[in-house]
């Protein structure tokens, strides 16, 4: 490695560390001090609150990375402007690519990092965090608000095999719309498929409406043997109203393996819009990452400028940061329509970085 890829690796490392620092200490203290007077309520021990903290580490940190690497790389790019040395650079013939190649690194290594915390510590952060803020520092009011809020796009795995897709699940009524069940034999080849218009729980059973059974033979092709229809049925199924709050699916506790093999196994189930969500859930979780590396390649243009260097620095920071959020809303919404079924799921997690991909190597080309 170069001497002066040395330098600027070494600063924008320096750079980075701190601002991740300050960040974490600021997500900390606004997270603290918004929920101190439940913690106070609750009289939550330290012990618990530093547990809880430090499982959610991992979380704070990929929540964070894209914003501290940007700030990192724009603050470091800006100092060396403002001392000249961008000018002896770029005189000396550099190109921009050889100027920003430590920073394109960084930044890809930061990608790498936070998928690799992604994959291995947040699913379990996530459970750790959500278990402990449960027993300790969720108010009653909150619960009872949490219960009684409609569930939209449920799925949980059931007893008997089955995998259960719901549109909606009111617990104030227990009443269910939209259902799709599907059951598997020990060999996971589908066996039963019911579809419900809706479904009341009775005290005692689960009473189902406008229902359609399907059986299907247990063959190379699975292939549907019998269809009955039932303007009102009563279903054998075990699990309660307070089982399907309980055993609902969290992607955020999933790595992309385990949401893969889970949409792998139910793909052929028919609930087309629940598998379509969960497909969008996992394109985000590879796309996510690159973010990170994009982010920096839009906003180095912007600290390279050293017309007015000095009044340049504030602003092509603040330009850049702005070009993040528009990242973040652009990706946002491309997810929206992407769970909407207005865009292909790939399509919806990859929109925004291919589309600020190529706005960042057009604004390289124009300005060097």
């Amino acid at each position: 490695m170069r001497i002066l890829d040395r330098h600027i690796s070494r600063s924008i490392f320096r750079t980075f560390f701190l601002v991740t620092l300050i960040f974490g200490i600021l997500y900390l203290m606004i997270d603290v001090t918004s929920q101190l007077d439940e913690f106070i309520d609750r009289k939550v021990p330290v012990k618990t609150l530093l547990q809880y903290y430090l499982a959610f580490l991992p979380v704070i940190l990929v929540q964070t990375s894209s914003f501290t690497c940007l700030i990192a790389t724009l603050l470091t790019f800006s100092s060396m402007n403002n001392s000249n040395e961008i000018i002896v650079m770029r005189s000396s013939g550099m190109s921009f690519w050889q100027i920003t190649k430590p920073a394109i690194c960084f930044s890809l290594l930061i990608s790498a990092s936070v998928f690799f915390l992604s994959e291995k510590y947040v699913p379990k952060a996530v459970q750790t965090t959500q278990l402990i803020r449960e027993d300790n520092m969720v108010t009653s009011v909150d619960k009872y608000n949490k219960k009684n809020e409609k569930v939209k796009n449920l799925t949980f795995y059931g007893l008997k095999n089955r995998l259960y897709f719901i549109d909606t699940f009111n617990p104030v009524n227990n009443e269910l719309e939209g259902v799709t069940i599907i059951e598997h034999d020990e060999n996971q080849n589908m066996k039963e498929k019911t579809v419900a218009l809706k479904g009341v729980w009775t005290g005692i059973a689960w009473k189902f409406y406008q229902t359609q059974v399907t059986t299907y033979l247990v063959d190379e092709n699975n292939r549907p043997d019998k269809v009955k229809v039932y303007r009102e049925k009563l279903m054998d199924i075990q699990e309660k109203p307070g089982d399907f709050l309980r055993q609902r699916l969290n992607v955020d506790s999933m790595n992309t393996k385990q949401l893969k093999q889970y949409i792998d196994r139910f793909s052929n189930s028919g609930a087309v819009r629940a598998i379509n969500n969960l497909r969008v859930d996992l394109h985000q979780k590879m796309a996510y990452p690159i973010g990170i590396f994009v982010i920096v390649l839009v906003g180095l243009p912007f600290a390279m400028m050293v017309k007015n260097r000095k009044g340049m620095t504030f602003t092509s920071l603040g330009i850049a940061i702005v070009t993040a959020f528009l990242y973040y809303v652009t990706n946002a919404l491309a997810v929206a329509f992407g769970k909407g079924d207005l865009l292909p799921p790939m399509l919806a997690a990859w929109l925004a970085p291919f589309l600020f991909t190529v706005t960042g190597l057009i604004l390289i080309e124009s300005k060097f």
